[in-house]
């Protein structure tokens, strides 16, 4: 991987140096170090001068955007700043990156992606670091990517070896313009997992819409061209009564909406029940027996993925294929599932596990066992665009999760590119770098969100 401007098929690449880059000696850099086996890290540049974060609260309140500066100045015009996020308890996620990160990127060589990601890793395993740490890693591993890309001049799926395909296939997963984004009931919160927006009649309405007129809104999906849609169906059910037991009226309303998109659209269209975790090991058999002549891609976390016996037992005793999942975010985990033959899918969300560094390893451990990878995404753009520039150059990938009322309604007041689904498919993105930017308006520092740690 090259981190330095370079030219390009179609032209030249014009560099010019930030004149705000700093003008210490590199001995003066060396001493940030931590021991001399890091010098590495801060021998050479271009070098991280100013970390900034922010939440945007009136948008989507559980969302952390990253911004990482650099001295490297422009490349044809555009000032070299990577970007990043991740998702929950974002003034947390925030903290860890500006009282404990800062030390060790700040002055530092942006370049050095792998070097970055294994110290700070190895520090927050420390003390069981597998929370908010781990996060405002992913958020940090994003933008070090982003900047790669920038400097080199080629979407970060280059750099990763990319392409193996075209277009990455998508499904539509079935939230609604307000899931993850400002609740209506406590505009402050960012909700609970699982708990989101249960929609009201409307355009993109498409959580009440999977529950009120599934086959419409099945229809509707075949006809722009979506080969997959997920549903939550059980979620009200869990939520009326818990998890624990399930009678059979239980199981009639939460297969409901999946015989009306069979009888409906019969097979013109994958469906996939995504039960968020809320069911005992009990609950979910009577789920997948009852979901059985449905005939779904597969079940997601209808099992919570906290015990991989139990998983791999659920597993063995069904015959609907399941997705394990991204409520796992630790390496090792995926590498137990797949060991435990507990998976026929595994769903990874890039923004929790490490970012894109860790996705990459994660899924290339999957192919090892002929496991197809999921891309999980219901929160932020760059969610999005990390799993789909991992999946544009890992042939592994078989599906990325979108929601496209999201992408319809909530990426336009967060970044500059318009991110467009074509017959069920996204394009591999072509700007250099991750694939957008996040507004400037974001990073207003008078919000209350807002956190800068700067070399200055």
């Amino acid at each position: 991987m090259y981190c330095r401007p370079v030219a390009p098929s179609t032209g030249i690449v014009f560099f010019r140096k930030s004149q705000a880059m700093t003008n210490e000696s590199p001995e003066t850099f060396l001493r940030r170090a931590s021991s001399p086996v890091q010098e590495h890290a801060f021998r050479r540049g271009p070098r991280i001068v100013a970390l900034e974060t922010a939440i945007p609260h009136d948008v989507m309140p559980g969302l952390l955007a990253l911004r990482i500066h650099t001295d490297a100045g422009t490349v044809n015009g555009v000032p070299v700043i990577g970007h990043g996020e991740t998702y929950y308890i974002p003034t947390s996620a925030a903290a860890v990156i500006h009282d404990f990160m800062s030390p060790r990127l700040l002055g530092s060589d942006a370049c050095a992606i792998e070097s970055h990601w294994r110290f700070l890793y190895e520090r927050i395993t420390a003390f069981g670091g597998t929370g908010a740490e781990l996060r405002a890693l992913s958020a940090v591993d994003l933008a070090l990517w982003d900047i790669a890309g920038q400097l080199s001049q080629q979407p970060v799926w280059r750099l990763l070896g990319g392409p193996v395909r075209d277009a990455v296939p998508v499904y539509n997963s079935c939230g609604g313009p307000f899931y993850g984004r400002s609740n209506r009931r406590t505009p402050s919160a960012s909700g609970w997992p699982g708990h989101g927006d249960p929609g009201q009649p409307g355009p993109l309405e498409d959580n009440w819409s999977s529950m009120n007129s599934p086959a419409e809104l099945a229809e509707e999906l075949v006809s722009l061209g979506y080969k997959g849609m997920k549903l939550w169906s059980f979620d009200m059910v869990y939520r009326r009564q818990g998890g624990q037991y399930l009678s059979w009226a239980d199981i009639r309303e939460g297969i409901a909406p999946f015989e009306k998109i069979r009888e409906r659209v019969g097979d013109k269209i994958e469906v996939m029940l995504d039960g968020h975790g809320f069911f005992s090991l009990a609950a979910a058999r009577r789920i997948a027996e009852g979901m059985k002549p449905i005939r779904p891609l597969w079940m997601e976390d209808v099992l919570r993925p906290d015990s991989i016996h139990a998983m791999a037992a659920f597993r063995a005793e069904i015959s609907v294929p399941i997705a394990v999942s991204e409520m796992l975010v630790m390496s090792d985990h995926y590498r137990q599932v797949l060991e435990a033959r507990a998976a026929d899918y595994v769903m990874i969300d890039p923004t929790w596990v490490g970012g894109i560094s860790q996705t990459r390893r994660i899924a290339e451990l999957a192919q090892m066992y002929n496991v197809p990878t999921l891309m999980h995404d219901c929160t932020g753009p760059f969610t999005l665009l990390s799993g789909v520039n991992v999946a544009a150059a890992n042939s592994g990938v078989a599906f990325q999760e979108t929601v496209r009322a999201h992408i319809a309604t909530l990426y336009p007041s967060l970044i500059d590119e318009t991110i467009t689904v074509s017959n069920g498919h996204l394009p591999l993105p072509q700007r250099p770098g991750i694939g957008a930017r996040w507004l400037n308006e974001i990073f207003d520092p008078a919000h209350p969100g807002y956190r800068r740690s700067s070399l200055s």
